[in-house]
């Protein structure tokens, strides 16, 4: 199985409600080859949310309790983006993942971008919580915003093999 956020595949677990539905991705769901995860629903936030940044430092940070992660009111969330990613990383071993799509600057999922902890819409380099554990555990970890339909063929075709 592919691991996907959950997001991206049209399911309404943002922190506004909302999704972020890829329509390359919604094409190739049909294949039965995607397994859609939300680390921050998995860590039992609920939806909607107050919006998340990590504190002017990255995912791998978080994990290692070198930086901090702040909903837009301060509170410290890091615990509950460790919590989520680690579960995400349980699913993502009982269902025999190697990969995962993960949604472009998200605190957790963030794969090449993520926000600054200013709340001012600015974008750094860095990876999110879960991003950086599923990498550190050996799963190639790509963004919507790496796929093509090329890719994607690709990696579902892997991925098919690798069950066989």
């Amino acid at each position: 199985m592919i691991l996907v956020s959950a997001c991206l595949l049209g399911h309404r677990v943002k922190y506004d409600g909302g999704d972020n539905l890829d329509s390359l991705l919604l094409k190739y769901s049909d294949k039965g080859r995607f397994f859609p995860v939300c680390p921050e629903l998995l860590a039992m936030l609920p939806v909607p949310r107050q919006p998340m940044e990590i504190d002017h430092a990255t995912g791998r940070k978080v994990l290692t309790g070198k930086a901090v992660a702040k909903d837009m009111n301060g509170m410290d969330t890091s615990s509950y983006l460790v919590e989520g990613a680690g579960r995400a990383l349980e699913m993502a071993e009982a269902n025999h993942a190697r990969v995962a799509i993960l949604k472009e600057s998200s605190p957790s999922c963030g794969v090449h971008t993520i926000y600054d902890g200013s709340f001012l819409g600015r974008k750094v380099p860095g990876e999110g919580v879960t991003a950086a554990l599923l990498r550190e555990k050996g799963l190639r970890v790509y963004s919507e915003k790496d796929l093509t339909p090329e890719l994607l063929e690709s990696l579902i075709a892997e991925d098919i093999k690798y069950d066989t």
